[in-house]
């Protein structure tokens, strides 16, 4: 017990040098590795929140494809080329492309 308090009290200020490395290494983790992965999370929960009908998307299976109906966890997608209606997840869009977006890319 005696040398625990000894070691307490002699080394007090070595303690912080040796814990702002792992500080230093924690804060960069987080604005390069977590602050990102959030907002990047936040973005796609809005883009999930405004599909609305009509809508093209691509899912993370890359099916390319219209929005024709919305359920609270599903959307029934239109696919081409022979018009098959499929049902899949939300969480599998990935991306929505608007008939404005591609308007703007030709």
């Amino acid at each position: 017990m005696q040398f625990f308090l000894a070691m307490q009290a002699g080394g007090g200020g070595m303690g912080w040098l040796s814990v702002a490395p792992l500080i230093f290494i924690f804060a960069i983790f987080y604005f390069l590795l977590i602050l990102p992965q959030q907002r990047r999370q936040k973005k796609w929960t809005a883009m999930l929140d405004a599909l609305k009908t009509g809508d093209k998307v691509v899912t993370s299976g890359g099916l390319r494809g219209t929005i024709m109906a919305l359920k609270d966890d599903s959307v029934h997608l239109r696919v081409p080329p022979n018009n098959i209606l499929l049902e899949v997840t939300k969480a599998s869009v990935t991306q929505v492309t608007t008939t404005e977006e591609e308007v703007k890319t030709k």
